[in-house]
């Protein structure tokens, strides 16, 4: 028997700077110096959502403004070319598409010639052209997510815009082929995070779940209003720590964020795998870090990606009108569903509209607006409430028509049983305001990839402050 120890090489610790949970959310130059100093070896932030709905991917456009895109942009790059380390952001534009990427590359163009820097960009889209969906719909490789259910390729033709859910390796190819600054378009939150640990070999487990944790920046923290994390993994688990030295992670604050955005505090997929942290254990090392351990991967035997579509649902006019009318308020339910049935009513007979082109939406606001008939209080009426009126149709004019036709009974609608008529307040003048085409998400569906890069692309500048971009 051979009695010399075996010499394995262990995994190089890799540390992660978070400095924000969205990209243009604001941070400070102090906690990116922080971390920095903290030993950061990359630094990765998400660059959108769809938290605020369909629109910005159906229009693609950010949410976000460009002076904090920029302002955000500026502290991270200048800091981790003078540390010598990556940038890495994902979900560029908000949605991801095309077009956010290529927004966010300009910025990133013309900060690094105003700064005197040269750094490789890589830029890697993953838009699907409707054409690419059919034919891959055509050949058996897009299924349904629960609860859709098959996927029509009149769906398809619907959608303004489809993005692919990016994975890690297209982000792993761009960083070893060089690049500096990596922009990614719509790619799940915690890739961007854990690219660059899995890069270096660390285990997928540990890293999957720092990633997961840190992918709001702050929110895994006591305090997540100050400021972002960094999370070091190693070849058995992660710790985790606030960039504020006045803030903290406990385990609870850490072990919590399995739920946020989750349906199963354990499991998580990503499109390459499986995370589970069933067997995860959560140790405070001091009153700052923690210390997680035990999570796996389990790696899927083929490779994935969901889509996201977004498609017009409609054009619509909005309405706010404020209630106070203590004996409207005690009848709450039996005056809207009344006022309700009365309008559409109107709207067939006066507007000569067919009702399966229109539909027109009353949400109180004070009184069960957010959870409808799951409400669990709703034995003492409300002292006031905010009706929002939403009537949507084919096309602006007709949703507008629906308003203004509503406009005085919005003001003035009797329950039956009052003699007088009652008195409201719309929020401003005019009353009624046009919203445009309005979106909604279309698509819950995967698609079969040939391989981890397959409906990917990546291409490369070398920003020069002497000679712009090539």
């Amino acid at each position: 028997m051979n009695s010399e120890p075996v010499n394995i090489d262990p995994v190089t610790p890799t540390r992660v700077l978070v400095p924000t949970g969205m990209l243009g959310a604001g941070f400070t130059a102090d906690s990116i110096r922080r971390g920095i100093e903290m030993g950061a070896d990359a630094i990765a932030v998400d660059g959108g959502s769809t938290d605020s709905g369909p629109y910005y991917l159906g229009t693609a456009t950010a949410k976000t403004t460009e002076r904090a895109v920029s302002g955000d942009l500026r502290m991270l790059i200048v800091a981790a070319a003078e540390a010598g380390i990556p940038v890495i952001i994902g979900t560029c534009g908000t949605s991801g598409t095309d077009a956010g990427v290529d927004w966010v590359a300009a910025m990133v163009a013309d900060i690094l010639r105003e700064e005197g820097l040269d750094r490789t960009v890589a830029r890697i889209y993953s838009e699907q052209s409707r054409d690419v969906v059919l034919e891959r719909l055509a050949a058996g490789r897009i299924h349904p997510l629960d609860p859709a259910g098959p996927l029509k390729p009149s769906t398809v033709e619907r959608c303004e815009h489809i993005v692919g859910l990016l994975g890690h390796h297209p982000i792993v190819r761009a960083l070893e082929s060089g690049a500096d600054v990596v922009l990614a378009g719509r790619s799940t939150d915690t890739a961007v995070l854990a690219a660059f640990p899995l890069m270096r070999g660390c285990a997928p487990g540990p890293t999957w779940h720092a990633a997961k944790t840190a992918e709001c920046g702050g929110q895994c923290t006591v305090n997540p209003r100050q400021g972002g994390v960094l999370f070091e993994v190693d070849a058995t688990g992660f710790t985790i720590e606030p960039l504020n030295p006045d803030s903290s992670c406990t385990p609870t604050s850490v072990a919590a964020h399995m739920l946020y955005e989750n349906a199963d505090p354990f499991r998580m997929r990503e499109p390459t795998g499986t995370l589970d942290t069933t067997d995860a254990t959560y140790v405070a090392l001091d009153d700052r870090r923690v210390r997680v351990e035990g999570s796996r991967f389990e790696h899927a035997p083929t490779a994935s990606m969901k889509l996201e579509g977004s498609a017009i649902g409609g054009y619509q006019s909005m309405v706010l009108v404020g209630v106070r009318d203590p004996e409207v308020l005690a009848s709450l339910d039996e005056w809207v569903t009344g006022l309700h049935a009365f309008l559409v009513d109107g709207a067939e007979r006066v507007l000569g509209l067919d009702p399966t082109t229109f539909t027109i939406e009353m949400r109180c606001y004070g009184a069960n607006a957010v959870l409808g008939d799951l409400e669990p209080d709703r034995a003492e009426p409300p002292r006031e409430v905010g009706l929002l009126m939403l009537a949507t149709a084919a096309d602006q004019a007709t949703a507008t028509s629906i308003s203004k036709y509503a406009n005085p009974y919005l003001l003035h609608f009797p329950l039956p049983t009052m003699r007088d008529l009652p008195s409201f307040a719309f929020a401003g003048s005019p009353a009624e305001t046009p919203r445009g085409a309005v979106y909604e998400f279309v698509l819950q569906h995967v698609v079969e990839l040939d391989d981890e890069y397959d409906l990917s692309r990546i291409e490369y500048d070398r920003v020069s402050a002497m000679e712009g971009a090539r």
